[in-house]
């Protein structure tokens, strides 16, 4: 089963790493985690196994690249609406 899931993983990772055009905060908007989520899911996992792993590490892993490369060749600036949706979406969170 952990053979499965692992290979689920790695073809979300590579999905993700292909399909730079999706933005983490669609990711956000739409499913609730982005990117970053998953690095810091990697990072809690790691630690879970005994083995010493960073987020900037984790976020490597997750983006193929360094974050910072990441985010200078495909993160667009915000739009004032995905902001406007994902205020709306943390308040809605911050009420139940």
């Amino acid at each position: 089963m952990v053979e499965i899931e692992a290979a689920a993983f790695r073809r979300l990772v590579n999905h993700l790493q292909t399909h730079t055009d999706i933005q983490n905060l669609d990711l956000m908007l739409l499913a609730d985690f982005c990117r970053n989520c998953l690095a810091k899911w990697y990072v809690t996992g790691a630690a879970e196994q005994g083995i010493e792993l960073d987020y900037e590490q984790a976020r490597e892993i997750i983006y193929g690249m360094p974050y910072s490369e990441w985010k200078h060749k495909y993160q667009l600036e915000a739009t004032p609406e995905q902001l406007a949706a994902l205020d709306s979406k943390q308040k809605t969170k911050d009420s139940h």
